[in-house]
This record gives structure tokens, sequence and C-alpha cells, in this order.
């Protein structure tokens, strides 16, 4: 029996969206790797971070050239530059982290194993559950805006408990991103790897580094 238009289509984009997915998690596992060698050149090399106005303009001139570029094969490469670039804000943060703690390595591997459970849990959910977490994206938009301006008043006014709050706030909000932004790829809210991509990566950074400061303030033994 051939199968009517409808089962072709519903079978090609079943198809397109195991490939998408695919190739997404693919590419974040490449993009995870690469941003681990450059943080950890600019721990080996010592170097200070760029500090926070160069890592802003940084981070969005290259998340700008992500999205001129991604129906583009440089897209790629924008990709890759950017979240290198984010390994290597990362290395001295790190470094910072094993100095100044004695239990530092412990600190930075519990933040690590700890994002690296809460994605794959979250990624397993929404992958074999198939819910539509779509109606967050309001949500999870407003959240860290509020988030990143108050980060930011907590930087510029120097008030560590803020900076906690803040933090907290961001494992949330990166969590709940993660739902919404597997949800996109199963769903059809999202058609590019190169943006999927990104978008997972900038959630695992963030929710690594979230992590990292409530441990370091909560267990850190000078």
């Amino acid at each position: 029996m051939n199968s009517s238009p409808y089962e072709i289509a519903q079978t090609r984009g079943v198809a397109a969206t195991n490939s998408l997915i695919r190739n997404t998690y693919t590419l974040l596992a490449m993009t995870l790797l690469f941003s681990a060698a450059t943080a950890a050149f600019a721990m080996a090399l010592d170097l200070r971070g760029p500090g926070l106005l160069l890592t802003l303009v940084g981070y969005f001139g290259l998340l700008f050239a992500v999205h001129k570029l991604q129906n583009s094969a440089w897209g790629i490469l924008a990709v890759f530059a950017l979240t290198g670039f984010m390994g290597f804000t990362l290395g001295p943060i790190v470094g910072m982290y094993l100095k100044m703690f004695s239990n530092g390595h412990q600190l930075v591997m519990t933040a690590l194993g700890g994002s690296g459970a809460i994605f794959l849990g979250l990624s397993t959910y929404a992958l074999t559950s198939k819910r539509d977490f779509s109606f967050m994206g309001g949500f999870l938009f407003a959240g860290v805006m509020v988030a990143f301006l108050t980060g930011l008043a907590a930087v510029f006014l120097q008030i560590p408990a803020l900076s906690l709050a803040v933090s907290a706030m961001f494992v949330l909000l990166m969590s709940a991103a993660i739902l919404y932004q597997t949800s996109a790829l199963v769903h059809g809210g999202e058609t590019n790897y190169l943006l999927a991509t990104v978008g997972l990566y900038v959630s695992m950074y963030n929710l690594f580094l979230s992590l990292l400061q409530l441990l370091g303030f909560a267990s850190g033994e000078d």
C-alpha cells in the first residue's frame, strides 16, 4: 500500500527533527571540548580576564556574527569563535577558584558535574516526554533581563549577597532555558542547529559559573 502524502510528510518531518537534534548535540560536544581547551590555555599562561566590558563586547559581537552567518558555512567558524572566546574568559575565573580555595579542584569538579547532570537530566526529559515548553519563552526573556541587570548592579555596587542571589536566579533560569531550548528542537521552534548549539552552550556556561559561585560561597575553604 502506498503511503499517503500526510504520512510521507510526517516521516520527512521526523527525519529532519532527528537530523537537527543529532547535528546540534554533535556540534555542542565539539564546542564544549574546544571551549575547555581555550580555558586550559588561558589557565596555563595564567592570563587575566579581559574585563567585563570587553567580555560583553566580544560576546555580543560574536553572537551577532553567528546570527548573521547562521545559513552560511562561515557560521560554524563563528560558533567556534564565540565558544572559544567564552572558554578563554572562563579560564581566569576557574584559575582564581583554584588559587583562592584549598578545595578549589573539588569545587570546580562539583560544579562541572552538577552542570552536566542537570543538562543531561533536563534534556533527556524534554526529548523523551516531548512536552512543549514554548510557553516559557516570555518568562525566560523577562527573567534573564532582570537577572542580567541585577548582576551588573551587583558588580558596580559590590554587593556580594546580591551576586549570590543572581547566581541562584541563573541556576533556575538556565535550567528552565535548557528545557525550553530542547523542546524547541523537538517541536520546530528552532530549525537551525548553529543557533540551537549556541543557545544550549550559553545555558550550560552560565549554569556552570552560577553553580561554581554558589559552591564557593557555601563550601569553599580558604
